[in-house]
């Protein structure tokens, strides 16, 4: 919010042309188009382009509810004063300081009070956006204190919004409001490390996204924390019609419902219901989500006021542009951006401006076409401000703009040059702000003119057009309420689609479902849940979504062309059902009882999507580490991955170049998909290349965020397939590792992996700590152990006792050894050997451990003919100093050999990583298990083999006369 006006701007000297009057409102033709209660009104041409004078008192607007229709609104000053007065009741007293900010209740929250606060009833509301929703979800939870005897122990509410700053913004409000009464708030999205179930289970207040959520409850099998939650509350619920994220919302708010029945069903007389609050600023059809949110007493109560009820009133204005039949969409978005200057002269009152522009690209492009075109006239005192932000911006490009007073803003900006604008904006200092559609439903940061420049964005790398509710939630950017008492939301378009943009102003796009394109994940994870069990309970379920209800209504969306309700409810459940049985992920018996496979398990535990099952399901098992790579880059998960133009020289460059380093296994050709570019950009991080690209290092810390799951995922996946995978299995253990560590196997960036350096890894840009250490051949923790402090602390130009810190970090990893011992003998073909894994360096552990307590290794064993003989967790437990398995090994076909490997899988926070058989980590997994393994080939040699042959040798040791391989001397 701002917290002042924009200061001392004194007005913008426009240098480019005026705007051509043949494509656009001129003076006299210019109208207004607001939305009043779900008609418009009629023109209005006061005070120019701003309409101050031709807006309705609210007096004049409509609400509606679902008790009445339509009621006239009396003057929304005297309703807020007399709704306050309630809360000098006895029970509600004490939470007057929680709304100190402000002395009453807005029209819209004094509405909704009865409902919200002095009734336990499921509620819907659907308000404009800077009307004050937020504060009905805080009644919402004072209602539940007020139902539940102090201390409040056992009190529990859930607060859901779509985006992870819409949850930071509430946790930073409701820990200052909700702490002194002994409230804990505890943030839980994709940003946060909170996974520990006690931390969780002990706060009250838990913010979260619907993708946490969902895989948050997926991991709890008995479900404990879900029974606590008493009130759940849903922000910018509209979002259930998103195509990426919807589904995920959707399936939640349905889980959350079946939580809710069964607590009612199992003890009705405990009274442990719980409650469902959901707010938007635009849903059409709010009787459709108040019918998904009903409970045994019915639908949901629900309130819909219109656009009068904006503390700011709108004016709302519709640019059109000519473009002919051979302009291409990015040229005539390029050509809108010299139309800028004039637009934001005419509207922006000399207050600040926010455009929004559909790519990160156009971004950039639009706010230095601006400082061309145009010069903001500033005091001295301003310059200065302005100079603070830039001496900390670290984008020279950025930098440059701030001094002219244009700003951008997206997620390519370094994340310390975003807040430095953001503050900047906020606190008026900057005229113009450039920014993509995400901010609209990001950080609040409203403005007096809201430019939308050009209503089609890139999706998928093809045009479409903004959706209804993309239009509304960023034209709701327009208007502060402490500074202004009305705002301005240009809409620059094309002349063909202008008319389209002025009627959509008056109607809402109906908000659908997008559940249909992603049931078959979510019925998967309601079975392993055990939420179903049989084919009527999932045809129950579908029933409790808003996607049944929707296709009720509109089946004809769905691609249905059944009207009856068990037909669409079959239609919808028995194919997917199908489809989980053809890859084995859901077995069915004759009963229409249904069990998950373990398989899938994993898929619901990982959040993995069905086409990914899929692509898993066809390994051979023969498949190499390049292979599997591959197929990681393939996942649907990294659908959103978008190869832009103006990376593919970069990614060329990291795939091949004969003058710089490149990746492992180069791709062939061209760089020319989203699959190629993922998987240039897995290879490229796990090698250690830098990447200036700041996008590209985005993208790159989203992959490698999914890519842990992802192949973790794979690799158990393949653990429980047939024993004819052991290099599929053994390459997939290494890749999961390799994404656990961001680095490869083999890499000589092992010092990456130690704490201290890993600190400085994060901070230093162009030249880090372990670039220095693998310089001066330090690429092993054998050689970094032996290596002096002092030595170190001159590599590293680091003062003592950092090289000590280094050693003793090295000193006290686990080493591991390990040993076969062969039992007698009973058979020709067959041979019992008992494995075991030593831990010998306990009693050094013992005192202080560089890798975490749940760090375990995965030890493996297959043969020539590609079996899997062993595969089993070494759990890496204090007082616990070895384990050992006695296995049966039969004779292989296709040759004597056996292969042993010790594979570290699972560190938690720390980047440190044991695997063997490698150079890398030679001192501590490598030579012990390259003499087991010369043990074992010994061994198959006097079982199998004619003592006087010599087999051919394959391996790759470096030193052939220290490897102790009988075959390498």
């Amino acid at each position: 919010m701002f917290d002042a006006p924009l200061k001392e701007l004194h007005g913008l000297k426009v240098l480019s042309s005026e705007i051509n009057n043949s494509h656009c409102f001129n003076s006299e033709e210019r109208e207004t188009q607001e939305t009043q209660g779900g008609s418009s009104s009629s023109p209005s041409t006061s005070k120019g382009l701003w309409g101050g004078e031709g807006f309705k008192e609210s007096s004049e607007g409509s609400c509606q509810s679902d008790r009445g229709g339509h009621e006239t609104l009396l003057d929304s000053r005297h309703a807020a004063i007399s709704r306050w007065s309630y809360l000098d009741c006895g029970k509600t007293v004490k939470f007057r300081s929680i709304f100190s900010d402000f002395p009453f209740f807005n029209y819209v929250q004094s509405k909704a009070l009865d409902d919200v606060l002095y009734s336990s009833k499921n509620f819907v509301a659907c308000a404009p956006t800077g009307s004050g929703k937020t504060v009905l979800f805080e009644l919402a939870i004072i209602r539940l204190l007020m139902e539940t005897s102090e201390p409040w122990r056992d009190v529990k509410a859930v607060y859901m919004a779509p985006i992870k700053a819409l949850c930071s913004q509430c946790f930073e409000s409701w820990k200052k409001k909700f702490g002194p009464l002994g409230l804990s708030c505890k943030e839980l999205t994709g940003d946060t490390e909170i996974d520990d179930f006690f931390e969780i289970h002990n706060s009250h207040i838990i913010l979260t996204t619907p993708e946490k959520w969902d895989s948050m409850t997926r991991k709890w099998k008995d479900n404990c924390l879900l029974q606590l939650v008493r009130l759940f509350l849903i922000d910018e619920v509209h979002v259930v019609k998103d195509a990426t994220r919807g589904a995920t919302l959707e399936v939640v708010v349905s889980r959350m419902k079946a939580v809710h029945i069964s607590r009612t069903s199992q003890n009705p007389e405990a009274g442990l219901s719980m409650r469902f609050v959901a707010v938007s600023a635009t849903m059409p059809n709010i009787s459709d989500i108040a019918d998904w949110l009903s409970n045994e007493s019915g639908p949901a109560t629900y309130l819909s006021m219109d656009e009068s009820h904006r503390p700011v009133k709108l004016c709302k204005v519709v640019l059109g542009f000519p473009c002919s039949q051979n302009q291409t969409e990015f040229k005539f978005d390029l050509s809108l951006n010299y139309k800028m200057a004039n637009i934001i002269q005419t509207y922006s009152d000399q207050k600040p401006t926010l455009v929004f522009c559909s790519t990160r690209k156009g971004v950039q492009q639009s706010a230095a076409v601006l400082a061309k075109d145009a010069r903001f006239i500033m005091s001295s005192e301003h310059r200065q401000r302005l100079m603070k932000y830039t001496n900390s911006i670290l984008d020279s490009k950025l930098r440059d703009l701030v001094m002219l007073g244009i700003g951008y803003h997206h997620a390519g900006v370094d994340l310390s040059d975003r807040k430095l604008i953001e503050e900047a904006f906020t606190m008026g200092d900057l005229p113009v702000l450039f920014t993509t559609r995400t901010l609209a439903m990001g950080v609040n940061l409203p403005a007096h003119l809201v430019v939308i420049k050009s209503t089609m964005q890139y999706v998928a790398g093809s045009c479409e057009e903004y959706s209804e509710a993309d239009i509304l939630q960023m034209i709701g950017r327009a208007g502060r309420p402490q500074f202004d008492s009305s705002a301005t939301a240009v809409i620059m378009t094309k002349v063909q689609t202008r008319d389209k943009y002025m009627k959509l102003m008056n109607g809402i796009e109906i908000i659908e479902s997008s559940l249909h394109s992603h049931l078959v994940e979510h019925l998967n994870a309601e079975i392993v849940l055990q939420t179903i069990s049989d084919v009527n309970m999932a045809l129950d379920w579908i029933r409790s979504t808003f996607l049944y209800i929707r296709a009720l209504k509109n089946p004809t969306h769905y691609g249905k062309s059944l009207s009856f309700r068990l037909a669409i409810r079959k239609k919808l459940c028995l194919k997917n059902l199908n489809a989980l049985s053809s890859i084995d992920l859901i077995r069915m018996d004759e009963d229409v009882n249904i069990k998950p496979t373990e398989a899938g398990r994993l898929m619901a535990r990982f959040c993995v999507a069905f086409d990914t099952m899929k692509q898993f399901s066809k390994v051979v098992g023969t498949e190499t580490l390049s292979d599997l790579v591959e197929l990681v880059s393939k996942s649907r998960e990294f659908s959103d991955i978008q190869l832009r133009v103006n990376e593919k020289r970069t990614l060329n460059t990291l795939n091949r170049d004969k003058n710089r380093t490149t990746i492992r296994f180069p791709l062939e050709g061209k760089i020319k998909s989203s699959e190629m570019k993922v998987n240039c950009l897995i290879q490229a991080h796990l090698s250690s290349i830098l990447i200036q690209d700041f996008g590209l290092t985005q993208d790159t810390a989203k992959i490698f965020r999914i890519g842990m799951r992802i192949s973790k995922c794979l690799s158990e996946f393949l653990s429980h397939q047939s024993k004819t995978v052991f290099t599929a299995v053994l390459n997939s253990l290494i890749l999961a590792k390799c994404f656990r560590a961001k680095l490869w196997e083999n890499s000589p960036y092992v010092s990456k992996q130690l704490e201290k350096i890993g600190e400085y890894v994060k901070s230093v840009w162009l030249v880090t700590l372990s670039t220095a250490m693998v310089n001066a051949g330090l690429t092993t923790f054998t050689k970094i152990e032996q290596t002096n402090p002092r030595e170190l602390e001159l590599i590293v130009n680091r003062h003592p006792p950092f090289g000590n810190q280094i050693r003793e970090s090295v000193t006290h990893l686990p080493k591991y050894s390990v040993t076969l011992e062969q039992l007698p003998r009973y058979s020709s073909a067959t041979a019992e050997i008992v494995v075991k894994v030593t831990l010998k360096n306990q009693a050094e552990l013992l005192s202080r451990r560089t890798a975490p307590d749940q760090h375990c290794v995965s030890l493996i064993i297959g043969n020539s003919d590609n079996n899997v003989r062993l595969l089993g967790i070494v759990e890496n437990k204090t007082g616990c100093g070895s384990w050992s398995k006695k296995i049966e090994v039969a004779k292989a076909s296709k040759g004597d050999e056996i292969s042993v490997n010790l594979i570290s899988s699972d560190f938690g926070n720390f980047n440190i990583s044991f695997l063997a058989p490698s150079e890398t980590f030679s001192s501590y997994s490598a030579l012990s298990v390259h003499a087991v393994l010369a043990c074992i080939e010994e061994f198959w040699f006097l079982l199998f083999s004619d003592s006087g042959n010599k087999r051919q040798c394959n391996h790759f040791c470096k030193n052939k006369n220290l490897c102790a391989h009988d075959c390498c001397e």
